[in-house]
């Protein structure tokens, strides 16, 4: 198989039905008659009502069976969910684990092994059906099942299970935020995409899909890090891997984070490409964080000053009425009435599905001065002077805050006028007096020159007059 549709297959089984009650799969084994099948079912018949009768039952299949086969392998596994599960024993059930991995050498199915597995390591980290159930595990607990079961696949050879192991655990760290165990993996990881012996040098191209599950976990981490060097570079790293079909939410994870990179430099058309791209990948996913990233796409368009409604595309629409947006639908709202009292009125009300998010709140200061800005140019239009502290009080906002506020507008040159800080005026220039002093300095100019026009004919009348009479006395 190759590790494009290693990759798509890891993405199709991420919600694995591991369940506790019944997992007797037999994909892969070999129909076994006879007494040990019939000891088999009778210790599972006991799990509920002889937890410990149930696990001496289970031993003593394994113990008792002269080749390693399938029914061993199924009680081990029954064992390790006993122990893990439902007795709490993960020191317990990460013996039975360890004996369980040595059956995946020759004495299973490779698939069924490597289903078996994943479905174990997946509750292991809280995962799953029953991850409400797992116990707290210490991380070297955690840490300890995937090194044996990296142990198993080195000694086995499989590559496609030890790869898929090593996801698993460097999600795992992702989530806990223990970076500093997770890097390490990430190396290995991005290791086994480097270069062929026919390659450039880069790393291995054909593996695409592997990488931006590698640099989806990466550039999680330096986002929240706040490396933003780093969180850039991988984001652009993202965006050059060629040969893959990755799982859209994997592209979900890479285009939220560089949206949410571009918002914190401002860059706000490229944020609203990237979270609208990243809200579409997570609703084809059916992932929930697609709500969460509208609410940054709805943000941004507000922040642009933008005047398109983020609900009017046939893909957003539909949520328009979801609990968790109808706030931030009443907020563009709000926002394209220029109606700074409800808009802030939204943000009280709406502290859980608003502001509660960190980063929602970092732009509300943001949001709040553009919305005030645009308040500010509309009221003043058919004045020419205007209170500031009339402006202060409508706004709910200081008088110095009003006059940054205004400071701002008039430097940008989207108003023209000045403030009068002693009589606490902000006087404006409207285009009509503008025009007045235009036309006046028009008509002084016109004046001006009809006055020296009238100065030059007076002259030339003197000179001809005065010429006249001297003609006259000499020829008279």
């Amino acid at each position: 198989m190759s590790d494009d549709e290693f990759m798509m297959e890891d993405a199709a089984d991420e919600e694995y039905d591991f369940d506790y009650d019944d997992d007797d799969d037999d994909e892969g084994m070999d129909e076994q008659g006879g007494d040990v099948e019939n000891q088999y079912y009778k210790a599972k018949s006991l799990k509920e009502d002889d937890a410990e009768g149930a696990l001496k039952a289970f031993r003593t299949i394994v113990d008792e069976e002269a080749d390693k086969g399938e029914w061993g392998f199924k009680s081990l596994k029954q064992m390790t969910k006993m122990n893990y599960l439902h007795m709490k024993r993960p020191s317990e059930a990460l013996k039975t684990y360890r004996e369980l991995l040595s059956y995946t050498k020759s004495n299973v199915t490779r698939n069924y092994a490597e289903k078996s597995i994943n479905n174990i390591l997946d509750y292991v980290g809280g995962e799953g059906k029953h991850g409400a159930l797992a116990p707290e595990v210490p991380l070297d607990t955690l840490e300890s099942f995937y090194s044996a079961t990296k142990e198993a696949c080195d000694e086995a050879r499989n590559e496609r299970l030890s790869t898929k192991s090593n996801l698993k655990l460097a999600k795992l760290w992702l989530d806990r935020k223990e970076y500093d165990r997770l890097q390490p993996i990430l190396r290995s990881l991005h290791a086994s995409c480097g270069p062929s012996s026919s390659s450039s040098g880069s790393e291995d191209q054909t593996k695409g899909s592997l990488l931006l599950e590698l640099y989806a976990i990466e550039i999680q981490m330096y986002s929240d890090l706040k490396e933003t060097r780093k969180l850039k570079e991988i984001y652009n790293a993202s965006m050059q891997v060629k040969n893959a079909i990755p799982h859209p939410r994997i592209m979900g994870v890479i285009r939220e984070c560089g949206g949410k990179m571009w918002m914190m430099e401002r860059a706000w058309d490229n944020a609203s490409t990237d979270l609208f791209e990243s809200f579409r990948q997570y609703d084809e996913s059916g992932s929930p964080q697609r709500i969460q990233v509208l609410k940054y796409l709805v943000l941004t368009y507000m922040l642009m000053g933008s005047e398109i409604n983020p609900f009017d595309s046939q893909e957003t629409k539909p949520y328009k009425n979801d609990p968790q947006i109808v706030a931030m639908t009443g907020l563009v709202s709000a926002y394209q009435m220029r109606d700074v009292q409800e808009a802030e009125r939204i943000l009280k009300a709406n502290r859980a599905t608003i502001t509660g998010d960190p980063f929602i709140q970092f732009f509300i200061n943001d949001l709040l001065r553009s919305l005030r800005t645009q308040y500010i140019i509309d009221i003043i239009k058919p004045y020419t002077r205007l209170e500031l502290d009339y402006l202060a009080k409508t706004l709910n906002i200081a008088r110095n805050e009003v006059e940054a506020l205004v400071i701002s507008l008039i430097l940008d040159r989207k108003i023209k006028g000045k403030i009068d800080q002693v009589n606490g005026l902000l006087v404006l220039e409207r285009f009509h007096a503008v025009q007045n002093r235009k036309y006046k300095a028009l008509e002084d100019v016109t004046r001006e020159i009809s006055n020296l026009g009238q100065r030059i004919i007076n002259e030339k009348v003197a000179g001809w007059e005065g010429g006249q009479g001297t003609w006259s006395r000499a020829f008279g």
